[in-house]
């Protein structure tokens, strides 16, 4: 018996595109490093750290003294508060939203779908003005005041409100790659419609529910234009505010301190991201049927 080998052929269709891919990350991924070499170095020459004579070298941990700061963990605690918050509002609204545009065939319903895209096509800054007048009325309200101008309340209803749009619309996209006989079995087995809805279809969206989860917290962790706009109290400011502070001081700006600052920032959604990348994958698979 004969056997024919097959000659190898060089993987030209996986080379090429990783190739291309790592060249488009080389501004990224220096940068980064930057990031991190400034971070613990007294100051830098391009990439190489130096010292205050100039000479290569000069590493040091003072640049991460703001960490003894207790202002920093407050602010921390903020921007943990407005990201958390922010969460749990986007995946309440949205999934009885998503489930409803989904399931229930009711008036005006592909106006509604049609209006959520347009207010997501309209950028935040486009809504400032209007927004602070609102949040203003708000203040004057006795028992609402929590959410109106200058309060981290007024922040977590706004950043809710900006983020919903893009919510309803992914979490429709996942109820409609339910099967109905699912839920048309769960309702002749005599369940309610919100009994239907909490404990059949909800476990059958679970990866959306995570994804919408990981991509709010993370744009509620970074924010900075609404908290910059709305809050002037450096009692409920963010870490992102802090930042941009820090930038805005009348002596000459320490970029290693402002970049262990940011550092700072970043880790917990580097890791957040990290263990749970797939679950943004998800979105995409997820929100593709969304306008059906």
């Amino acid at each position: 018996m004969i056997v024919v080998s097959k000659a190898r052929t060089f993987p030209w269709g996986k080379v090429v595109p990783f190739t291309i891919l790592l060249i488009f990350s080389i501004p990224l991924i220096l940068g980064i490093y930057w990031i991190i070499i400034s971070t613990f170095s007294v100051s830098t020459r391009g990439l190489i750290p130096i010292d205050s004579a100039g000479n290569p070298g000069g590493l040091t941990l003072a640049n991460w003294s703001f960490l003894k700061d207790p202002e920093v963990w407050r602010l921390t605690w903020n921007t943990f508060v407005l990201a958390t918050t922010l969460t749990l509002g986007v995946l309440l609204v949205s999934s009885m939203a998503g489930y409803a545009l989904s399931r229930i065939n009711f008036k005006g319903r592909k106006t509604f779908l049609g209006s959520t895209m347009v207010l997501q096509a309209f950028p935040a800054t486009t809504l400032l003005i209007a927004t602070y007048f609102v949040l203003r009325f708000i203040s004057g309200v006795p028992l609402l005041s929590v959410f109106g101008y200058d309060t981290l309340g007024g922040v977590i209803l706004v950043s809710i409100a900006t983020q919903l749009p893009l919510g309803i619309w992914l979490m429709k996209g996942f109820f409609d790659a339910i099967p109905w006989d699912l839920e048309r079995a769960a309702l002749i087995d005599g369940c309610s419609r919100w009994r239907t809805f909490r404990q059949i279809l909800l476990p059958q969206i679970r990866p959306g529910i995570a994804a919408l989860s990981v991509f709010s917290f993370i744009i509620g962790w970074s924010s900075f234009l609404i908290p910059y706009s709305f809050m002037t109290n450096q009692d409920t400011a963010v870490i992102s505010t802090y930042i941009n502070r820090l930038m805005q001081e009348t002596a000459p700006v320490n970029y290693s301190t402002v970049a262990a600052v940011g550092l700072f920032q970043l880790l917990p959604v580097i890791f957040f991201f990290i263990f749970t990348q797939k679950y943004l994958l998800a979105i995409f698979a997820g929100g593709m049927k969304g306008g059906s």
